[in-house]
């Protein structure tokens, strides 16, 4: 059976347990706060235990993994989530991968073979690092490879990202998933793109998905072979949780139970979202509210424990399994 990387070290598929697969901790920009620091970030070890206090209490609710998806582009900061994981039970799944929507930053456009220094283009090879040996000196490897398309599509830096994401799942095994915009079907681009690369959809999972109530839509992407991402309960400018909670419904009751995961895209800090806009804009996009409302209101619908137990658990189980 295969073993996932954690930033506390490997565990069995089996001790993930309920899964939250598409969450943040930390959303920075260290550009911009070294300059302009947050008056929202109230010092690291403030924010370390507020992270820490918040994924107990989530672990009392019945959350024993999330996968934070804070990947280059969004941040991402391994040696502040190893002292967060260090104060909790929950485990602690990260990713690699680059997140952006249009154009890469200077040093990969002279980092190419387009470029000045005319290299050979090192995305895949930085992903499969963080795979295989671990991210930067911190010895945490990741575990699933992130990317994202939105409305500009797929340029040719973002083309770039995706193709080493292909490459990476090629030589590791580790699964893709996927920031979309819902609106525009992104979904249909990303799988035409992976399956071109000869990616078994399976391993990817389109995300933001929940913020459509397209059905045909949703279904065709499943009928491909990608399971989804409902995965931003409780952000509701961008679709209220009642309309979220009919497409799932919906689709469980279609028989696609197998190919749903949950989660909210929430996080603790955001330096693009701050948590004083957070709590008076959207007050329920925080990491408790498929806990404490989603699943009551999913079992009120009369989805049965059986289902919910295939969603929260078996499914992000078997993406994070990925290829191995």
């Amino acid at each position: 059976m295969p073993t996932i990387d954690t930033v506390r070290g490997p565990i069995s598929i089996e001790q993930l347990g309920t899964v939250l697969p598409h969450e943040h901790i930390f959303t920075k920009n260290p550009e911009i706060e070294q300059n302009w620091p947050s008056p929202e970030w109230d010092g690291d070890e403030v924010m370390i235990d507020r992270a820490a206090t918040i994924l107990n209490e989530l672990k009392e609710l019945g959350i024993d993994s999330i996968v934070d998806l804070t990947v280059p582009g969004l941040g991402r900061n391994i040696p502040l989530i190893q002292r967060v994981a260090a104060k909790t039970d929950v485990n602690i799944i990260v990713g690699t991968g680059y997140y952006i929507f249009d154009a890469l930053p200077t040093f990969f456009k002279t980092h190419s073979p387009e470029g000045h220094l005319g290299v050979k283009d090192p995305l895949a090879d930085l992903f499969i690092r963080d795979i295989t040996e671990g991210i930067a000196e911190t010895g945490v490897k990741a575990s699933i490879i992130k990317v994202a398309t939105d409305t500009p599509g797929i340029t040719p830096d973002v083309e770039r990202v995706l193709a080493a994401a292909a490459e990476a799942h090629r030589q590791t095994g580790a699964p893709i998933t996927t920031h979309t915009h819902a609106d525009e079907f992104r979904g249909r681009d990303q799988q035409e793109y992976f399956r071109k690369q000869g990616i078994p959809l399976e391993h990817v999972l389109i995300g933001h998905c929940g913020d459509s109530t397209d059905i045909a839509y949703l279904r065709e992407l499943m009928d491909n072979g990608s399971p989804l991402g409902l995965d931003r309960f409780g952000m509701e400018i961008m679709l209220e949780d009642e309309k979220r909670i009919e497409t799932t419904v919906q689709l469980i009751e279609l028989g696609y139970a197998d190919k749903l995961t949950l989660s909210h895209d929430a996080g603790i800090f955001s330096v693009n979202l701050p948590p004083s806009y957070r709590s008076s804009v959207m007050p329920n996009w925080h990491h408790k509210r498929i806990s404490q409302d989603i699943l009551p209101a999913l079992s009120e619908r009369g989805v049965s424990d059986a289902d919910i137990h295939q969603i929260t658990v078996l499914n992000p189980a078997r993406l994070l399994a990925g290829a191995r």
